[in-house]
C-alpha cells in the first residue's frame, strides 16, 4: 500500500484541491485524493471537481467566511488554470 505522499505524486490535484473535495464530500484527505484522481480520468469529471470547489465557495460565503472565500477563488483559478477541461 503506497502512503499518502506515495498517491499524492501519483494523483494531478494540489493539495488545496484534494482539501476542497474531502470537505465537500466529508470524507478523509486520502480518499478525496482518489476521488479527484478518478475525476480527473472521466469525461465530465474535472467540470464535477470544479463545481465541488465552487460549493464550497458559496459554503464560505453563506457562513461569512471571507477568508475561505479567498483561499478558495485561488483554489479554483489555479485549478481552471491546470485542467481545461474544466471550464
Amino acid at each position: 500500500m503506497l502512503p499518502y505522499q506515495g498517491c499524492k505524486g501519483l494523483c494531478p490535484l494540489s493539495d488545496e484541491e484534494i482539501r476542497a473535495i474531502a470537505h465537500h464530500e466529508h470524507v478523509p484527505e486520502i480518499i478525496a485524493l482518489e476521488l479527484g484522481n478518478y475525476l480527473c480520468e472521466t469525461t465530465d469529471g474535472e467540470k464535477r471537481i470544479r463545481r465541488i470547489i465552487i460549493d464550497d465557495i458559496e459554503e464560505a460565503k453563506a457562513h461569512g467566511n471571507e477568508e475561505r472565500v479567498e483561499q478558495l477563488h485561488h483554489v479554483l483559478a489555479h485549478f481552471l488554470a491546470m485542467h481545461s477541461r474544466a471550464a
